[in-house]
Order: structure tokens, then sequence, then C-alpha cells
């Protein structure tokens, strides 16, 4: 399993040459993964296999129309429970703190709450902790599937994935909170801006001594979407 996951991590990443040529070593670990089901190999060998037959440049569109345009599918799972509230640097620097704890460095300008970053820390871990770890973010996960779906998106399959590795089912209410968030229209470049605008996330404050762990992972994964409070940062502070 600690190999999809490390696979399923590289699939979400933007799409390059050097990942195309690796698709058939990637789609030879997961049908190689004895602890994986059939359903999930098979969700998996279709997206590697769409990837890897897809023009490099078309790929690449697609992937920024998806995840980069697209804030209801963004790849950042604080992105999701927190928005642009100052509880998302905390939460950030309690992420980094589990990493580091547990020997996973990461460089200073990447974030740690990015799903394939998630997944590639996942990968070191036992299994049982891996798993859940990931169910944690269970309603995220389904929240993502359910809406590139819609899209008709091969991409849900990746998620769709890793629910099952996961395990159980999402919190139904959590996962309608963040269902009841309207889609975003990638082609509005006006909200575009509006966003790229808003007030930069920074990591620091609040983080509390007792922060990180599982099972701070876990309140902050369950927080009320976007839940307004008097310590959220304005737009354009």
């Amino acid at each position: 399993m600690n190999r999809t996951l490390k696979v399923i991590s590289l699939l979400l990443t933007y799409p390059t040459q050097e990942l195309v040529d690796a698709i058939p070593e990637l789609k030879a670990a997961v049908m190689g993964d004895t602890g994986l089901g059939d359903r999930e190999k098979l969700f998996l060998k279709r997206l590697c296999d769409d990837i890897a037959g897809r023009d490099l440049y078309d790929a690449q569109e697609r992937y920024v129309h998806l995840f980069d345009r697209t804030r209801t599918l963004s790849l950042h799972l604080f992105e999701h429970v927190h928005g642009e509230s100052r509880d998302r640097g905390g939460a950030m620097v309690d992420l980094m703190d589990m990493y580091r704890k547990a020997g996973f460095e990461i460089g200073v300008k990447e974030l740690p709450d990015y799903l394939p970053m998630f997944l590639e820390f996942l990968s070191t871990k036992p299994e049982a902790e891996a798993c859940e770890l990931l169910g944690q973010t269970a309603h995220i996960l389904t929240a993502l599937r359910e809406r590139l779906k819609k899209r008709k998106s091969i991409y849900a399959n990746a998620f769709a994935a890793l629910e099952l590795i996961a395990g159980g089912k999402p919190d139904r209410a959590l996962l309608d909170d963040l269902l009841n968030e309207p889609l975003d229209d990638p082609d509005d470049l006006e909200a575009l801006d509006r966003v790229w605008e808003e007030e930069v996330v920074t990591f620091g404050g609040n983080a509390g001594e007792n922060a990180c762990g599982p099972d701070r992972l876990q309140r902050q994964l369950r927080a009320h979407q976007r839940k307004p409070d008097s310590g959220a940062a304005a737009p354009n502070a």
C-alpha cells in the first residue's frame, strides 16, 4: 500500500515529461501491490493510461484548469476547511511539526497541506497509521471525487482509490458542508485574480504546545468549513 500512496502522490502532481516517462514503472508498482484490491488497481491503471496517452501540453492544460484555477478542486487540504482564515496558518504549522517529528523534511516554499505531499508522507508510515491519517481526510477526498466525477474527469479515479484504501465512510455532515460550497468557474478570470489578491497565509502564531500529532490533525480537518470568526483574515488587508 505504501508504494501505491507514493504513486498516487505522483499522479496528482503537474504532468511533466518525466512523469509520463515513469508511467510504466508507476503502473507496474500499482499492479504488483499485493495489499491493494482489484478495484483500486483498475482505477489507477486507467488514470496512468490516460495521462500517458495524452499530448503532454493537453495534459498540463487540463491539470491547471482543474486544480490551479478551481478553488473547490484545490489539492491543498486546509483550503477546504479553513479557506483563507488565520486558522489555516496555525494548521499548517501543526502539520509541519508532525512532519518534522517523523523525520520528514519539506522545502521552505512547499505547503505541507498539499495532498501529494501529504500522501508522500503517509507512504513512509506504517500501514495502519497511514490508513488512519488518510481516513481523517475522507470527507475532503469524497467531495473532490464527486466534483471531479461531475466534470467527467479521470482524476476522480485517484480519489476513488484513496477512499478505498482509507476504508470507512466520511462524516456525512462534514461532507455535506463541503458539497454545499458553490462550484468555481475556472474560466472566470476576474474571480481568479481576486483569489490571488487575498492575504497570503502565514505559518506563525497560535499553534500551541500540544498542537501536533494525529488528534490535532483530525480536529483541523473536521473544522466547520470556512466558519466566520473574529480572527478571519480580511481580503487585501
